[in-house]
Order: structure tokens, then sequence, then C-alpha cells
């Protein structure tokens, strides 16, 4: 089966940023072909959040559940993540198992600030090991943040078995992608686009069947400081096609399929 739809594979529609016009976000959305949008959690206080959110939207938003590599104290001032965060989380990511699409965001984060040294290295990739392996008990893919760690973040991956993988708005070189497809993870692509040089050279390396595409809202707006919205997944469209030299319905129609094979939970939603 063909179809004529967006998927928004990795949005934060539960930030406050929307508390106040999500309805009207969700519907401009759907105008613009959006079937479904994936929400994602980073700290285990956004669980109830998400949950919540796509209760209201259940037939557009899909939950997944993870844990970030950067966290925040109790002043809101940005941390590197910790077991302990995880086993905040970890029974209500089990308790709700059923009306996951994935496990995420979870991942690898080494910028200087927030990952100075080997320990704190160390701390992201056991966390990040430990929801592999929850993600392969129940059978779900996994919603992957790899920023300043692509090589790094890849070869955890591979080390920890990880099979069903995105790796959401990549900031690595094409090379070290390639190794992705290779394994083959997905790779998805925000309206920043427009504005990465970056981004602009992993199109030209990855194969359209290994390309999905996001929004990360209400981060990555095709124009930067803006609130970012999923109803934008059209600009990341347009640009792919413009790259890889195909028609914009040519994009939407691969992305699509491509989302469907890696979450299948996604089949109830396109119609």
């Amino acid at each position: 089966m063909e179809y004529n739809c967006f998927v928004d594979c990795h949005t934060h529609l539960a930030d406050p940023m929307f508390s106040l016009d999500i309805q009207n976000v969700v519907e401009k959305a759907r105008e613009t072909g959006i079937a479904a949008a994936l929400v994602c959690t980073e700290t285990p206080e956004d669980i109830p959040r998400v949950l919540d959110l796509c209760e209201r939207f259940p037939h557009m938003l899909l939950p997944c559940l993870g844990i970030h590599p950067v966290q925040k104290n109790t002043e809101g001032i940005e941390r590197c993540v910790t077991e302990q965060d995880l086993e905040q989380a970890i029974s209500e990511m089990e308790k709700h198992i059923d009306k996951l699409c994935a496990i995420g965001e979870v991942g690898l984060d080494f910028q200087p600030r927030i990952t100075p040294d080997a320990e704190h290295k160390a701390a992201q990739r056991a966390v990040l090991q430990a929801q592999v392996e929850f993600a392969k008990k129940h059978g779900l893919p996994l919603n992957v943040h790899s920023r300043s760690a692509g090589r790094p973040t890849i070869a955890a991956l591979k080390e920890f078995g990880a099979k069903n993988v995105l790796l959401h708005a990549f900031d690595g070189r094409p090379s070290i992608a390639m190794e992705g497809v290779k394994e083959g993870y997905f790779f998805s692509i925000p309206p920043s686009i427009v504005r990465s040089e970056q981004k602009v050279k992993l199109i030209k390396q990855l194969p359209i069947e290994h390309i999905l595409l996001e929004t990360d809202s209400p981060a990555l707006s095709p124009v930067k400081g803006e609130r970012n919205e999923p109803s934008n997944v059209q600009i990341s469209c347009d640009y792919i096609a413009e790259v890889k030299g195909l028609t914009p319905q040519e994009v939407k129609r691969i992305t699509t399929q491509n989302a469907l094979k890696l979450f299948p939970r996604l089949k109830d939603f396109l119609k």
C-alpha cells in the first residue's frame, strides 16, 4: 500500500511552548497532511505530560518514552544523566509499554559542558545500554539523540546490539552516518536543513530508503530562534526532494513507507 501522508518521527509537543495552543498546532499539522507524530520524553517528569497529551489526541499522537542523556538539576541547569534518572522512569515505561511507539529520546550527548570527562561518558553509555536492552526486551525501536557524539553513538548502538534505530537530527559526518546505514539504521531530517550545510551533505549521501522526516518541535525550526511545529515537516520534504532530485510527492511516499518499516505501530494511523 502507498500512503499519501506525512509522519513526523520526532517531536516534543508536550513542551510548555505549546501549552496555550496545542489544539491549533495539531489541527494545522493535520491540515498539512500529517497522519501521525511521535512525541518523545526527555526526563522522568515528561512521562505523564506526554501520555496525557497523546490521550488527548489519540488518532494522531503516539508516545515515545525514554531518558535523554541531558537532564536538569533542581535549579533547571543542564547536567549529565545518571542511572538514578532511569530508575525513576523505568516502572512507568514498563507500565505503559503497550501504548509506546518507541523508546526515546535516548542516546549520547558529548558536549564538553555536559560531559566533561570519561566518567560522565560512561554514565551516559550505561543509561543508553539499559534502554537498548529494554527496547529489545519489548520489541520496540529506538528514537536516538547523538549531539556531538555521532561516531560513539553508532559504535555503542552496534556494540549493544540495537537493530531498529532512528538517529534524529544527526550532526555527524556523512561517512559516519553511512556506518549506521550498514546496520539498517534510519536518519530523520528536521526543517533546519534549510540553514545547515552539514545536513545537506548528509542528505546527498544517505539513501532515500534510510531517510525519515521530523521536526523536533519546538526546536530546529527553519528560522533560527522561532518555535518549530509539525506542519513544517513539509519544508524538510521539499528540501530533501530538491537535493535528491526527486519530487516532493516521491519523498513524502518513501519516507512514510520507511517510517512504517521502523515503527510498526504506525499502521493503525496510516489509512
